[in-house]
């Protein structure tokens, strides 16, 4: 038997070689899902919601002060 029988042909080395891109995007793929799931977690904690809801209270009550000094100015 020569060594050249134990080589694997082109054909089943593309084949390895989309396997293991398949395997890699899986995994890429798995990590970012984990990832959002802990932000979301860590958005829906208390501590954090209450922060964030706070934050958007005084946000949109910048946005109409402003927008109601525009709209005096212009009379």
């Amino acid at each position: 038997m020569a060594n050249s029988d134990l080589l694997p042909d082109r054909a089943s080395g593309d084949a390895l070689d989309r396997a293991r891109a398949q395997g890699q995007m899986h995994h890429s793929i798995a990590t970012t899902l984990l990832v959002i799931a802990a932000a979301r977690a860590e958005r829906a904690a208390p501590p954090v919601h209450a922060a964030r809801q706070r934050l958007a209270k005084i946000y949109g009550a910048s946005r109409l002060r402003k927008r109601m000094e525009r709209d005096a100015a212009r009379g």
